[in-house]
């Protein structure tokens, strides 16, 4: 399969103009990290298979309104986040799995990556929706703060603020977990760490896209 030549900003235009493909092409470069940011800020796959579907049909029916003052991929990732946290604050309301004793309790060494990872996911859904979308930007999809605070329509200080706040929360939580696992106790383990990126578990691949408007994509 040929590699379309046209760079993001073109496919946009075309897409607006009227080409049926242009669209699914745009959608089949940058799916995986699209997919990949609405899975950690949602936690959950099923979330995140229809918050990304939610997205991606808004993007391709309000394409026109993207102006070209950020890059295309910025634009697009606006429209996951905002998808995603509609989701949050929707599901706000419903009974939350706590972070219990039971599952700690329950865990083996020899899967203790695959705990790591669930760790981190468990507990970035502790934190409030704009700590977790700013997390999830900077620390696990290496965004700049500028980038995030471009997709996050907020100023680069508030996205400082929500950053170390949501690391230092993180790190409440994580560390005493960390501690059990490794047979460790207490003491002190330092400043709040950067976030590290938790890998999807085996067999997490991104969904196909399914979304059709009557246009082919």
């Amino acid at each position: 399969m040929t590699t379309d030549p046209r760079d993001d900003r073109a496919l946009m235009a075309d897409h607006v103009a009227g080409d049926a493909g242009a669209f699914a092409v745009l959608v089949a470069r940058h799916r995986d990290r699209l997919w990949a940011v609405a899975m950690r800020t949602l936690g959950d796959r099923e979330e995140a298979a229809d918050a990304l579907q939610d997205a991606l049909i808004s993007a391709f029916r309000n394409a026109a309104s993207y102006r070209g003052e950020a890059a295309v991929t910025t634009w697009l990732h606006r429209v996951v986040v905002n998808a995603c946290l509609d989701r949050v604050r929707r599901r706000q309301a419903r009974p939350t799995v706590p972070l219990g004793d039971t599952e700690v309790a329950h865990r083996r060494d020899d899967h203790h990556s695959t705990e790591v990872r669930l760790d981190v996911r468990a507990a970035l859904a502790t934190l409030p929706p704009a700590q977790r979308a700013a997390i999830v930007l900077v620390d696990m999809e290496d965004m700049s703060v500028a980038e995030a605070a471009q997709v996050l329509g907020v100023a680069e200080g508030t996205v400082k603020s929500r950053c170390s706040r949501g690391r230092a929360a993180l790190a409440l939580i994580l560390r005493p977990q960390r501690a059990v696992a490794t047979g460790q106790n207490g003491g002190n383990r330092g400043p709040a760490p950067h976030v590290a990126h938790p890998e999807a578990p085996p067999g997490d691949t991104v969904p196909p896209t399914s979304v059709t408007d009557g246009k082919g994509w």
